[in-house]
């Protein structure tokens, strides 16, 4: 698809983004199974809201699921390990609406390993030459520390803290990268 998508003027879906030990890309049916397991994962959603009953997810989900401009699928070595969401707000909080949000989802055998770190980063180099000078906001609850600490270590800031959904959420704000003159 090219022209406009929800993020703005891109082509999507780009080349697949290569990182030293990933690739970022769109999904294939061979994903199916991976999507089911971290949406109906208890460690993965305790900050979302809780998993989803796999029966359900296995009737519902398409073959070939999420996808649409700004999901990529996370691989290490043709296996899909997590995912990461580029979506723009449409509400939320006043300071996000607008702004692209950056999410990720990784299954729990590939935490603690740096790959949301190299993942996320790699996403967002992609979304700067995509569409230069937009700000990306993203949002966790304070609980998550593990999401707390890599929004800080992909330079987002804090823009405000507020409560919903019965937890305390952060919201932080990276800056626009300015293209060279």
């Amino acid at each position: 698809m090219a022209g406009m998508t929800e993020l703005g003027p891109v082509t999507w879906p780009p080349d697949p983004i290569r990182t030293e030990r990933l690739v970022l890309r769109q999904s294939e049916a061979r994903d199916r199974p991976a999507f089911i397991e971290l949406m109906s994962s208890p460690e993965v959603n305790t900050y979302l809201g809780g998993p989803r009953p796999r029966a359900e997810l296995e009737r519902e989900l398409p073959e070939t699921p999420e996808r649409w401009p700004g999901s990529f699928v996370v691989d290490l070595d043709g296996s899909m390990i997590g995912q990461i969401l580029l979506r723009r707000q449409a509400r939320h909080r006043p300071a996000a609406v607008g702004k692209v949000d950056l999410g990720y989802l990784f299954l729990p055998r590939a935490w603690g390993s740096g790959y949301a770190t190299e993942a996320c980063a790699a996403a967002l180099d992609w979304f700067d030459r995509a569409l230069p000078g937009e700000p990306v906001v993203l949002a966790t609850q304070t609980a998550n520390t593990g999401s707390m600490r890599l929004a800080a270590k992909l330079g987002f800031t804090e823009v405000e803290r507020f409560h919903a959904w019965d937890a305390d959420q952060w919201l932080g704000l990276r800056s626009p990268v300015t293209p060279p003159a």
